[in-house]
Formats: C-alpha cells, sequence, structure tokens
C-alpha cells in the first residue's frame, strides 16, 4: 500500500490545538484544588497563599483557553477546507454517510470506511458539541470571576445563580476530561490501523493517505 504526504492542518490549528490541550490541563489540576485545597490551611495567609496562587494559575489558563476557542471559531469559517464546518460536520449526505461508516468503523462492524484528509463526521460533531461546551464553561467561568460585573451578570442570568453557575462550571471539567481521554485513544488507535499519522500531524501538519 502507498501513501502521499499531504498537507492537513495550518500553523493556527496547530497552535489552537495544543492552547486548548494545555490550558484544558492546567485548568483541571488547577480547578480540582480550588474545589478541594488539600493543603493546609494553616498554610493560607501565614508565608504563602497556595489558593491565591492556584487560582491566579487558574485565571491565566483560562485566558489561554478562552483565546484558543476563539481562534478555533475563526478556522470554523475561514480556515483551509478541512478545518472548515461544512467539511465535517453532517449537514449533507456525504457527511451523513461518513458519520454512520465511522461509528460502524469505531464499532468493528464494518471494515473500512472513507479515509479524509480532515475530519471524518462523527469526529467534526463531537468537536462541535465540545466547542458549545466550552462557550458555556468560559461564560460561567467569567462570570463566577467578575460576579460584580453588570455584563457579566447579564450573561450569568443563563445560569439562573452564581451556584447554578459553579456546578455547570464543574460538571463541564469532567465532560472535557473524558473527551480528552476518548480523544487520545482515537487518535492512536487511528493510527495504528490507518497509518495516516493523524499524532504527527498535529505537530508537523502533514497526513499521510492511500494513493488511489
Amino acid at each position: 500500500m502507498l501513501y502521499e504526504r499531504k498537507y492537513a492542518w495550518s500553523v493556527l490549528l496547530r497552535l489552537y490545538h495544543w492552547a486548548f490541550a494545555l490550558s484544558i490541563v492546567a485548568l483541571t489540576v488547577t480547578g480540582f484544588y480550588i474545589h478541594f485545597p488539600w493543603t493546609n490551611t494553616m498554610l493560607e495567609g501565614s508565608t504563602t497563599f497556595p489558593v491565591a496562587t492556584m487560582r491566579y494559575f487558574h485565571f491565566i489558563a483560562a485566558f489561554v483557553f478562552t483565546g484558543a476557542v476563539i481562534i478555533r471559531f475563526y478556522l470554523l469559517l475561514f480556515g483551509n477546507r478541512q478545518e472548515r464546518f461544512w467539511d465535517f460536520m453532517p449537514v449533507n449526505m456525504r457527511n451523513i454517510k461518513n458519520f454512520v461508516d465511522t461509528n460502524l468503523h469505531y464499532a468493528y462492524i464494518r471494515e473500512h470506511h472513507e479515509h479524509r484528509l480532515g475530519h471524518n463526521a462523527l469526529a467534526g460533531t463531537v468537536y462541535a458539541v465540545t466547542m458549545v461546551a466550552a462557550v458555556f464553561q468560559i461564560m460561567s467561568g467569567f462570570y463566577l470571576l467578575y460576579p460584580e460585573s453588570a455584563t457579566m451578570q447579564s450573561i450569568g442570568s443563563v445560569f439562573g445563580s452564581q451556584l447554578n453557575a459553579r456546578l455547570i462550571h464543574f460538571v463541564l471539567m469532567w465532560y472535557f476530561m473524558f473527551f480528552a481521554m476518548v480523544h487520545i485513544y482515537l487518535c492512536v488507535w487511528n493510527d495504528v490501523v490507518s497509518k495516516e499519522g493523524l499524532i504527527s500531524s498535529i505537530f508537523n501538519g502533514y497526513k499521510y493517505m492511500r494513493s488511489k
């Protein structure tokens, strides 16, 4: 089987990917600590401020996360062909068929499916859901950070109260953790089964497609 090396992901998408991924790791670690500061509370306000420090890093990571999401929405409209939403969202018969076939392929019911230079329709759909979750995570996070802001109070009305916003923020964190684990597993699985260089493509931008 012969493969052709083809350019798939732009530099901007790869920067988005790593900013998004690393900020999720940082937000999860610091978020767990903020939720349950397990160190001795006697430290707080004496010689160190562990909770304040964790909150500071959490806020920095939150701004990186927000910037990454903005970049991805830009690429959904103005990125290269593989990065735009109409290439992978199940909004036409080609993508709907690919969505079904990919599910069957991942379930080991069908051996082959359409190999694409960009995202398959299943991955694209999950990424779209993840972007929606990211928007709500950002809204709830900034509402918790700036409760006195009139703008944030207006946005926060979606959640009803700060308590609800905090709960949604915490639950969505678990979604992103689950998404990351499944995403890594499927990337490794695709690299082993399809041999398209999916993992390396997020570093160098190139994938390997089967020659016709």
